[in-house]
């Protein structure tokens, strides 16, 4: 009886490890489109053309899979919209149309995981109301907490614990009932090994551990000296929100740098006064803090004026001034060369492409890692103005390829972009 009961029992544990896996499988090969990859993508891809909520170069993105019939169309429109326009396809060619017959630059290089990331993070800005009120970013920017939602990490970690939990009891009642049937049967067993004392679930807890401590050291040493999401408080509350999205002044007005140098530069003072010695209130919306704090906009600009010695009632500077000791939010290794004029005048990029929605933030907050494997993924799917270049000119073969229609552009790391001498030398 007892050995029936062991045979039963072993074909229920080969039964429960099928059920388990055929649990987990589908869970781990399903992948939720990831909104923080997506924004990513978007502003390296998408933002010189493109914006959520109003019209650019090209349309808006807010509800975009909708104006599409299918979604298998919208990633063929996205990799190749020719290839799209050929079927005749009524809503893509009016598209065409109505943007003077301009084609949309074509991203074979996405993937439609990739097109899907980005789709998520659009449909993440849509839900949002427009100006309205943002999750501040010193706690987590708005797709980073998508990203935090829809990340499963954590419940399959619980599931496989559980699963294993049940399979050492089950391995364990096994053992016990084996015993039971020998017994009964008059064949000597010997007593189950205890399972702290048993040698096989011992090692393979040791190397669980193990791959666990060895995984989380890596991580932490990968993450070093990075600073993803950091929002020092500064010493005057100054809104880029304000400066540079409501009010529209240029970033280059202030980070001159940018394009003249391997420095965008932090302001001088000087540049400051040349609006607010006429400008001494703040009228604009209620200024808050990450933390929810409200922020008396006047007696932050009689802050600067203590700083440089204005007297804004006689209108002249009454005493020395003194620097405003900003703290840096961007840093990169010594060893890293990175140029900002290279990549603002030659490279044509965005500030937002390495900062984020830097027209939203009323506390500027790191938006990237700023990891070398970010700069890279950069480098392999941005394109480089090759046509009409001589810059290029000693790049036959790939002139050549554009010519063969083997290529239909050329990114930065086919110019020798993800080169280590490029950033390390």
């Amino acid at each position: 009886m007892y050995r029936r009961v062991s045979i039963l029992l072993r074909k229920h544990f080969v039964s429960v490890l099928i059920l388990c896996a055929s649990i987990v499988i589908p869970f781990s090969s399903v992948k939720a489109a990831d909104p923080a990859k997506g924004k990513a993508l978007f502003q390296t891809n998408c933002a010189s053309c493109h914006n959520v909520h109003k019209k650019l170069t090209g349309p808006a993105l807010a509800g975009v899979e909708d104006r599409w019939p299918d979604k298998k169309l919208l990633h063929q429109w996205i990799h190749n919209s020719a290839s799209v326009l050929a079927t005749g396809d009524k809503y893509a060619n009016a598209l065409y149309l109505e943007y003077n017959k301009t084609a949309m630059t074509p991203f074979p290089q996405l993937s439609n995981e990739e097109i899907d990331d980005i789709l998520a993070y659009v449909k993440d800005e849509q839900a949002k109301t427009p100006g309205g009120s943002k999750t501040p970013a010193g706690d987590t920017d708005a797709a980073g907490a998508t990203d935090k939602g829809n990340d499963n990490s954590l419940l399959f970690g619980i599931i496989t614990l559980i699963l294993a939990v049940v399979a050492l009891i089950l391995m364990q009642i096994n053992s016990n009932l084996n015993k039971l049937a020998g017994d009964k049967e008059g064949v000597p067993t010997p007593d189950p090994v205890p399972f702290y004392k048993n040698k096989a679930y011992l090692a393979l807890i040791i190397l669980v551990l193990f791959m666990v401590g060895g995984y989380l050291t890596i991580q932490g040493a990968i993450g070093l000296g990075r600073q993803k999401d950091y929002m020092p408080e500064q010493p005057i509350f100054y809104s880029h929100k304000v400066h540079a999205g409501i009010n529209q002044i240029n970033c280059l007005y202030c980070h001159a740098g940018a394009e003249k140098s391997k420095y965008a530069m932090i302001p001088s003072e000087n540049i400051c006064m040349n609006c607010h010695k006429a400008i001494k209130e703040y009228t604009g919306p209620e200024l808050t803090t990450a933390e929810g704090r409200k922020v008396d906009g006047t007696a932050e600009i009689a802050k600067l004026y203590d700083y440089v010695g204005w007297d804004p009632e006689a209108g002249k500077y009454t005493k020395p001034g003194r620097p405003i000791e900003w703290t840096k939010i961007h840093n990169l290794p010594d060893h890293v060369y990175f140029n900002h004029s290279q990549h603002v005048v030659a490279g044509q990029q965005q500030c937002q492409t390495c900062h984020g929605a830097i027209t939203e933030m009323d506390e500027v907050h790191q938006f990237s890692d700023l990891s070398m494997g970010w700069c890279i993924n950069c480098h392999r799917t941005t394109k480089v103005q090759f046509a009409d270049n001589n810059y290029y000119s000693i790049f036959e073969k790939l002139h050549q390829d554009i010519k063969d229609k083997k290529i239909d552009s050329v990114t930065v790391e086919m110019v020798g972009g993800t080169e280590c001498q490029k950033c390390h030398y």
